[in-house]
């Protein structure tokens, strides 16, 4: 068949015109291939070096240029700052504050067109795609603006002689290895990154873009994505895990899925640490309106809220805690919110269906006794360390939904003045009705006293406090509580009651009602209590509640101190009754000793 279609001269001269066409097409590519890849290299290190200001110098080993397929593929790339550039800025603190250095095997650029660039020097690509790309990422306050520079020209101006613009589709990094050092600390703290994908969309530089502030690093958008994060803390304690991590910079939104913090076991940790133990986890945490750039730069958080959202967090109060050498008034929180040193300004922290458990050992009792607040949300404003935000608002409100033991609606208000030597605060609270006995299993082995009926109609409180002292009034609806006093039974490793004490309690002491009759008024405490310096923030305030609480039912310092009186007494007469007991076996041991001596003597005689 090839034969009859050469027989005629037309196909012949086709064929040949074809073969001739091909092959220049051919030698074309492979000489464009061979002329244009050295032009390539020497365009790719102009422009980065040219656009950093000559801080960064790339280089590769290989480039292969395909005309055909619109592709180009560099092979060992490196991307390395020159440190005689970056000391030279460093004295004339124009250093930027992170330096970086990679190292790619393999970079693809696709559909690419190398006429445009050559012709109308514009750099066009569809997408660019780095294989096993190797980031390093080192962090080091210089400055906590933007510096003024001689040279104030866009990224644009300074490659503008070069190239009129730069517009790649997609950017993509696939399995990245990041390593990030921070040296703004008092020692360097080194974190590394796997499973970590990067990619960046839309990047355009030309004279359109040069002022868009919209865009990071030029492009419209850069997503990051981490997977399977698992790290400890510096001081070895805990382990934190993050199953799934995504920053996006055209929402300015930050996502983690499954946030957990986990700590070593309770030997171990209360062996190393005087701090309570935490233990947390969060199905999801948002941040919204970050400002990626900002933080990226100078370390800055601006978020208009960050939201918390299902999940549990429990607090294991430290057992060996021992006299406080310093002052424990850091617990408060607008002071911690200072210790963690970091310039931050949050509009609104949103927490939305949280347990909260807090757990605490008494020695005493030699058991533990937990507090709960179940499906927590609520919401804190005005979270900031800023001066600037503080000139205009320095006060942090707070307000939260909770049910106390899983039982009795509670509702809080707080607010914080963050700028006030004195720390002060106000806390505001209403805790709806609940059968009494639910909170049985905190203040049993907590307080040694069980209540074995009651029915909390309504808690009011609102306190005003500082650092030092609290103010405030207490109100106290319930019927019908009766308790028993409870001591240790170390035989059986239980508690046991105090038959006597018990009685005297609910008879002479305890106030079964409030009011004491059904329509009548009600008794109302106004609490003044001081705190010591070893006190934290939630003792504190629990403290000053109970100083109301105690006197609406009957535990005022005059029953206080009978009560114990009369405890002490029992305890004494039990003693006397101890010792008698013991004094009659001695006696009747000597009487039976006497006898047998006696009975000895007559049988020798």
């Amino acid at each position: 068949m090839t034969v009859k279609f050469l027989q005629h001269k037309w196909q012949k001269v086709t064929a040949v015109i074809s073969i001739i066409v091909i092959s220049l097409i051919l030698i074309i590519a492979i000489f464009i291939n061979n002329y244009w890849s050295p032009i390539l290299a020497a365009k790719v290190k102009d422009v980065v070096s040219t656009s950093s200001d000559g801080l960064y110098n790339v280089d590769f080993s290989d480039a292969e240029l395909h005309v055909l397929r619109g592709s180009v593929v560099i092979y060992n790339i490196t991307l390395k700052p020159d440190t005689a550039v970056y000391n030279r800025k460093k004295e004339q603190h124009l250093a930027p504050n992170n330096l970086v250095e990679l190292h790619i095997k393999r970079l693809t650029i696709l559909h690419i067109h190398p006429f445009t660039l050559y012709f109308q020097h514009r750099l066009e690509i569809g997408e660019i795609i780095l294989n096993n790309p190797e980031l390093n990422v080192s962090y080091q306050l210089n400055h906590t603006k933007d510096t003024v520079v001689k040279d104030n020209r866009t990224p644009w101006q300074k490659i503008s002689k070069s190239l009129h613009s730069i517009h790649i589709g997609n950017i993509v990094l696939g399995d990245v290895k990041f390593r990030y050092e921070d040296y703004s600390g008092n020692k360097v703290a080194i974190s590394t990154l796997k499973e970590m994908n990067l990619s960046a969309h839309d990047l355009l530089i030309d004279s359109a873009t040069q002022t868009d502030r919209s865009r990071l690093l030029y492009c419209k958008d850069v997503i990051a994505e981490l997977n399977n994060y698992t790290a400890k803390s510096t001081n070895g304690l805990y382990t934190y895990h993050i199953n799934h991590l995504k920053l996006s910079t055209l929402k300015s939104q930050l996502d983690v899925e499954g946030l957990t913090l986990k700590p070593v076991g309770s030997n171990t940790f209360f062996s190393k640490s005087k701090k309570d133990k935490f233990t947390m986890h969060l199905d999801s945490v948002r941040l919204n309106h970050f400002d990626f750039l900002n933080y990226h730069k100078y370390r800055i958080l601006n978020a208009s809220s960050l939201v918390l959202s299902k999940g549990n967090i429990e607090i294991f109060g430290n057992p060996n805690i021992t006299q406080p050498k310093t002052d424990r008034v850091a617990t408060f929180p607008n002071v911690g919110l200072f210790k963690i040193n970091a310039d931050m300004k949050i509009d609104t922290v949103r927490v939305n269906h949280i347990n909260v458990v807090y757990t605490e050992y008494n020695k005493k009792s030699n058991k533990t006794g937990s507090i709960s607040f179940n499906n927590t949300s609520g919401r804190f404003l005005n979270v900031t360390t800023n001066p600037a935000a503080l000139q205009k608002n320095n006060i942090s409100a707070i307000q939260l939904s909770s049910y106390f033991m899983n039982r009795g609606k509670l509702n809080l208000w707080l607010t914080f003045n963050l700028t006030d030597k004195n720390n002060s605060f106000t806390c505001k609270g209403t805790l709806g009705s609940m059968d009494l006995k639910a909170v049985n299993s905190a203040i049993m082995p907590l307080t040694m006293v069980k209540i074995t009926s009651g029915k909390l109609r309504q808690l009011d409180f609102d306190l005003k406090a500082d650092k030092e002292k609290a103010r405030g009034k207490v109100d106290v609806l319930y019927n019908d509580l009766k308790v028993t006093i409870l001591k240790a039974d170390t035989t059986h490793d239980n508690l046991k009651s105090q038959t006597i004490a018990s009685f005297y309690a609910n008879t002479f002491i305890i106030k079964h009602d409030n009011p004491d009759i059904a329509g009548g008024q009600p008794r109302v405490f106004y609490t003044d209590y001081s705190r010591t310096f070893e006190i934290p923030f939630f003792k504190f305030v629990w403290q000053t509640l109970l100083s109301g609480i105690k006197p609406s039912v009957g535990l005022n310092k005059q029953t206080q101190d009978a009560a114990t009186a009369m405890i002490s007494k029992q305890a004494i007469n039990k003693q006397n009754h101890k010792i008698k007991k013991e004094q009659r076996k001695e006696r009747r041991a000597a009487r039976r000793a006497k006898r047998a001596e006696k009975k000895l003597e007559k049988s020798e005689a």
